[in-house]
């Protein structure tokens, strides 16, 4: 999930995202533009044609792709030619968090590329030997070979959660692959040893789940297949309050957490962000980077969702404005909690091509 310092903004600003009472592009967002200087007009932005979430149940057949140390899963849709986006999920979610977007930005003429990041579904590491890390810049360079192994220079890079830290550090530090940048919650790039000091009590209470891993009770459920799922389920209650998902579309998306490198790949991103255990030295240079928090200056649209509870208050993109420096927009989403694409299908789209238009 977020980083915890943003995180720890949002409590000391207060509970709740507030939405303002301006209408943007999709309808249903409250929006803010900000540009670093004036630009000729671009033509308008098509609007995505609204639909229920949960429309769409799956994906075409899978494919796979040998791609740095994984071979990768991944769904395409849309026209092999067309501008590549890519949709990067969360934890603890997998590709089915864009079951629907997927679909409404293939209609719209874009390649939509949805991978499975390391350690979900059916994306396997294939070397046994390989240390089962994740590291944030080791998870950013998982893509960043997937776009190698694809032959794909440039893409629109969109996330939330693990998704958003990935396409934010791509962005950072490889801003000649990323055309445009849709980030859920912001500038999420973690700074390591910022970590280790304590945050408000508020704030380590909604890392429970952190904490938990820290410890041998929570690496044991982890690796119990049964107990994991159950915690990630109830995770999604917790950070989604109004999203009244069902079993199935739960348990289709838990199948991703049958993985097993699962349970060391998740243990071992939340134990190293609070520096409990050691990054691989391959990773060192790119870390030490991005714990300086590069500021990213390719164009960006930031979404919050307003019931995540990760949200900082008032949602209004302020608390990580300063990192984005090229053209910039802002939208907060109602009614919505941390899995924001899944929730709300439509706005994640729109903001997607917006994104694309700044």
């Amino acid at each position: 999930m977020i980083n915890r310092r943003t995180f720890s903004k949002a409590v000391g600003l207060g509970a709740g995202a507030a939405a303002v009472s301006l209408a943007g592009p999709a309808g249903s967002a409250s929006a803010a533009r900000t540009t670093g200087a004036p630009a000729a007009s671009p033509a308008p932005a098509p609007v995505v044609p609204a639909i229920t979430p949960g429309t769409h149940t799956g994906f075409p057949t899978l494919k796979h792709v040998r791609a740095g140390v994984l071979n990768i899963g991944y769904a395409e849709l849309g026209p092999a030619h067309g501008p590549v986006v890519l949709l990067l999920h969360g934890w603890p979610y997998d590709i089915h968090s864009y079951v629907d977007v997927a679909p409404l930005l293939a209609d719209q003429g874009y390649r939509v590329l949805v991978p499975y990041l390391r350690g979900h579904g059916p994306t396997r590491f294939l070397s046994r030997s390989t240390p089962r890390t994740a590291e944030q810049s080791a998870v950013a360079l998982d893509i960043i070979a997937f776009m190698d192994a694809l032959k794909i220079p440039r893409a629109l890079l969109a996330g939330f959660d693990w998704g958003s830290r990935t396409a934010d550090i791509i962005a950072a530090l490889w801003p000649e692959r990323v055309t445009a940048l849709l980030s859920t919650s912001g500038y999420l790039i973690t700074n390591v040893p910022a970590q280790t000091e304590p945050l408000t009590p508020a704030a380590e209470h909604n890392w429970w789940y952190q904490w938990y891993f820290a410890g041998e009770r929570g690496k044991k459920a982890m690796e119990d297949e049964t107990q994991r799922i159950a915690l990630c389920r109830y995770v999604w209650t917790l950070v989604s309050p109004n999203w009244n998902f069902t079993d199935t579309l739960f348990n289709r998306t838990a199948e991703a957490f049958k993985n097993p490198d699962y349970a060391a790949v998740v243990l071992f991103n939340y134990r190293w962000r609070i520096g409990l255990v050691q990054g691989q030295p391959r990773y060192d240079r790119y870390e030490k980077q991005l714990w300086a928090q590069p500021p990213i200056h390719v164009p960006t649209l930031t979404l919050d969702a307003a019931l995540d509870p990760f949200t900082p208050p008032p949602g209004d993109g302020s608390s990580y404005r300063t990192h984005f420096t090229g053209p910039y927009l802002h939208r907060t989403i109602p009614d919505t909690g941390h899995n924001l694409p899944q929730e709300a299908p439509t706005a994640f789209a729109q903001a997607v091509i917006d994104a694309d238009h700044l």
